[in-house]
């Protein structure tokens, strides 16, 4: 018997904005860029590239190297900027879901709660004025 592999549950508003971002090809490269930059891997190579420009290429001042720099310091930034939008973006739509869901569960209870006197309202009339099954008079 081929065993089932059971998806994790996902919270709708994460998988409606997995599905609006895959449809997307520049938000899957913003994607890719920033979950590199976001790594150690990113560091340990801008290290080794920084160590072999100051040691090998340029000897000083580093004109280059600082316009290179400086340069991506924009460009990271504004993925940085994008990323941050973009959870933004996520929390609102996770929290208008969540409270539709939440009204929707109050207007329930209210219903459930409503029915639940209504029901004890009618037995205890039926119990407490009418003890022997006749009607009160």
């Amino acid at each position: 018997m081929a065993e089932q592999t059971k998806q994790p549950l996902q919270h709708p508003v994460t998988t409606a904005i997995q599905a609006k971002r895959a449809e997307s090809l520049q938000t899957r490269i913003a994607d890719a860029i920033t979950a590199f930059a976001g790594s150690m891997k990113f560091v340990y190579l801008h290290a080794v590239v920084f160590g072999v420009w100051m040691l090998v290429i340029e000897k000083s001042p580093w004109p280059t190297l600082t316009l290179v720099v400086s340069l991506e310091a924009i460009f990271l930034s504004t993925f940085v900027m994008i990323g941050q939008n973009r959870q933004a973006d996520f929390q609102q739509a996770k929290a208008d879901h969540d409270f539709v869901e939440q009204e929707l569960e109050l207007k329930s209870n209210t219903e459930i709660t409503r029915t639940i006197h209504t029901l004890t309202t009618e037995l205890h009339r039926r119990i407490i004025d009418e003890p022997d099954g006749t009607p009160a008079s």
